[in-house]
């Protein structure tokens, strides 16, 4: 099992930055892949940035160049970084870590919202 708490979520202004966290616990020494996905109401749940263990990133072509996913082992934390918000960013962002059983795990997700 691994769990996974995101935090960082928040009200501003279009242009403006977030940072977003996701502490992971538990069996994480099995995860392979660490991911950002994000909702917006009425929508469909979507994949935001990824990285593997070996640092390898991955971005969707909507948020590249403004979004940066990073990992800290030692606090066993994954980030993303988000710079240049816009209106269309706004959606509920999930944290998720899928292990080598291909077994995935969610956090419960932290609102972001842009205005205009």
């Amino acid at each position: 099992q691994v769990q996974l708490v995101e935090s960082g979520g928040g009200l501003v202004q279009a242009g403006e930055s977030l940072k977003l966290s996701c502490v992971a616990s538990g069996r994480i020494g099995f995860v392979g892949v660490f991911s950002w996905h994000r909702q917006a109401a009425g929508n469909q749940r979507e994949v935001v940035a990824s990285i593997a263990r070996d640092g390898t990133t991955t971005y969707s072509d909507s948020v590249k160049g403004r979004f940066t996913i990073s990992e800290d082992n030692a606090k066993n934390t994954v980030s993303l970084e988000m710079n240049s918000l816009k209106p269309e960013d706004t959606a509920v962002y999930y944290c998720k870590a899928r292990n080598y059983n291909n077994d995935e795990y969610w956090g419960q997700g932290t609102q972001v919202t842009v205005s205009s």
